[in-house]
């Protein structure tokens, strides 16, 4: 992760001593941070008058108020974060984003084209229809991959122990690939298949040698272990096991199964997202 650009979305409740760790870690990797602070802004309340041809509408009278004062708080966190990260030396550049939960996601998809990594700050999980908006965007709209959890954690960007929920499928293979550069520097890497499928169609005749083989060639520390669920969902399962092997960070594919069944039914990528105790780094 040296020289790399990171783009980091924090909420409007984000303050600066929640990036301490990260300004260590971008200290030590020469990392640049691309920071967003969505902040939003009152809905149009627009009222309807009248029936047909003679409607109109109207708006309250202190609606531009609220709109202008939304902005101006987000100023002013903007101008503190932005001062912070310039009196730790670190290479930042930090923008203040308003407007409706849309456009936000849409506004950090576009930043997430160009970048290395996308983190997402814990205070936008206190707006939950953001916060899901903007996962789906950077996920689905952009190449990079997505840490969770991460700005609390010091060795989330440095991990020495990860953990690698490998499903044979492409957004597991995405989400090693973006992890590479984690995965040389880390001490121990567990491959962790549950339930595998021991044929061709499935994980491959013996599961996880074929993922130990890329990773050890890449220079990587690997150790593969085979879980039975036991009818476990498989998400408390592999937080579980994560939390025996003692992990700094898991990497895992996102949304194998739909989106609309993962909000609905519930899943592993849903189980990932709603936890908090521990940075996971995600890719579709």
């Amino acid at each position: 992760m040296q020289n790399a650009t990171l783009t980091v979305v924090l909420g409007q409740t984000a303050l600066p001593h929640d990036l301490e760790n990260l300004v260590q870690t971008a200290f030590d990797k020469n990392l640049h941070l691309n920071v967003l602070i969505l902040g939003e802004t009152p809905p149009i309340p627009m009222f309807s008058i009248g029936i047909g041809e003679f409607n109109a509408y109207s708006l309250p009278n202190d609606w531009q108020g609220r709109v202008d004062q939304a902005r101006a708080t987000l100023e002013q966190q903007r101008a503190k974060i932005a001062a912070y990260l310039a009196a730790q030396g670190t290479s930042a550049e930090v923008r203040g984003i308003s407007g409706d939960v849309s456009g936000l996601a849409t506004a950090v998809a576009c930043v997430g084209l160009t970048c290395d990594m996308i983190l997402l700050g814990d205070d936008l999980r206190s707006n939950e229809r953001l916060f899901t908006d903007v996962i789906q965007a950077t996920l689905f709209k952009t190449a990079a991959p997505v840490m969770l959890n991460c700005p609390a954690s010091v060795n989330a960007l440095q991990p020495r122990s990860v953990f690698v929920a490998w499903r044979a499928g492409i957004p597991a293979t995405r989400a090693i690939r973006a992890a590479l550069p984690l995965l040389r520097r880390a001490q121990e890497v567990t491959v962790a298949l549950f339930d595998p499928v021991s044929n061709t169609s499935g994980d491959g005749e013996n599961p996880g040698t074929d993922v130990a083989s890329w990773l050890t060639h890449d220079g990587c520390s690997v150790t593969v272990q085979q879980y039975a669920s036991g009818g476990e969902e498989i998400g408390i399962a592999m937080l579980r096991r994560r939390k025996e092997c003692g992990a700094d960070l898991v990497v895992m594919g996102a949304y194998d199964h739909s989106r609309i069944r993962e909000t609905v039914l519930g899943g592993t990528t849903q189980t990932m997202i709603e936890q908090r105790d521990c940075p996971v780094l995600l890719c579709h």
